[in-house]
């Protein structure tokens, strides 16, 4: 039954975004939350999620996932086209950029340079690190030293209208030296580096994703939807996420500005697994 387990859910949920203020002041604000429009946020799909196909057919992929109803992808690799013509195929099919996956070498020294016009080219202003190597998350010293870096690099992007962002893994809801990654990260880097939270991941590494959401509220720029738990190949709707709370902190105190559907197991075809996920997305909305 979801209504009483669901409203202590959320009950917990937002009393954790707020500091211990209290129960009583965090339904007081789910109430208003609840009063209040909703954003419309666009959903967008990590191209990681069809890699295979894309290599093979990309412009087949992008005319398909278009067809699907998705508003935008999300790269993760370009599969050797240049920017002018990756431009072309998204116009073509009337998709926006959504974001970029970039190794964080990409994003330093002379790269960055050749990062920011290519992107700037497809029109896209969100470069999220996908991962960090192990040195780089291993002591507290560590992330916050790579906090700093991620900080100074979206100074540097900032005046071309891009943001920088890393992107959550299961391991980063482990803690390190007593403290949970994640949380040492972002508390220590500035607030134009994107949270990209991957909620499937988030829960795969023990974490909560609507307590971490809500311990950061306006920072969620990217979102990545991904389902964790429920049968082999399970998409979106068919496992443990509390999806209707997540859409409404995105909706409302998140700052959220794009979904980002990622699926990375199948139980029937990559391309049919993501059209069923943004049925489902549909779906649930409507409920949320």
């Amino acid at each position: 039954m979801e209504g009483a387990g669901m409203n202590q859910s959320r009950r917990v949920f937002l009393k954790a975004g707020l500091g211990g203020v209290g129960l009583l002041a965090a339904e007081q604000l789910l109430a208003a939350n609840e009063d209040k429009p909703k954003k419309r946020i666009p959903v967008g799909l990590q191209l990681y999620s069809v890699r295979q196909d894309c290599a093979k057919d990309l412009p087949g992929v992008l005319k398909a996932v278009a067809e699907m109803g998705y508003e935008g992808v999300e790269f993760a690799g370009y599969y050797d086209r240049k920017a002018e013509e990756m431009r072309e195929l998204l116009d073509a099919n009337k998709l926006k950029c959504c974001g970029t996956h970039t190794a964080l070498d990409t994003l330093v020294g002379d790269a960055l340079a050749r990062t920011v016009e290519y992107n700037k080219v497809i029109g896209n202003k969100y470069l999220v690190v996908p991962s960090l190597p192990r040195e780089r998350m291993a002591s507290i010293a560590a992330l916050r030293e790579t906090a700093k870096l991620l900080t100074d690099i979206a100074e540097k992007v900032k005046p071309q209208g891009m943001r920088v962002g890393y992107h959550a893994h299961a391991g980063d809801f482990k803690k390190v030296e007593g403290q949970i990654p994640w949380e040492v990260l972002f508390d220590a880097a500035g607030p134009d580096v994107i949270m990209q939270l991957d909620v499937g991941n988030c829960l795969a590494g023990g974490g909560d994703p609507l307590a971490t959401l809500a311990k950061y509220p306006g920072r969620s720029v990217t979102i990545h939807l991904k389902e964790h738990g429920g049968k082999p190949g399970a998409v979106i709707g068919e496992g443990e996420v509390k999806w209707k709370d997540v859409f409404e902190f995105c909706e409302t105190r998140g700052g959220t500005e794009w979904y980002i559907v990622e699926q990375e197991s199948y139980a029937t075809t990559p391309l049919e697994s993501v059209k069923a996920c943004l049925r489902n997305v549909r779906r649930l909305q409507k409920r949320a």
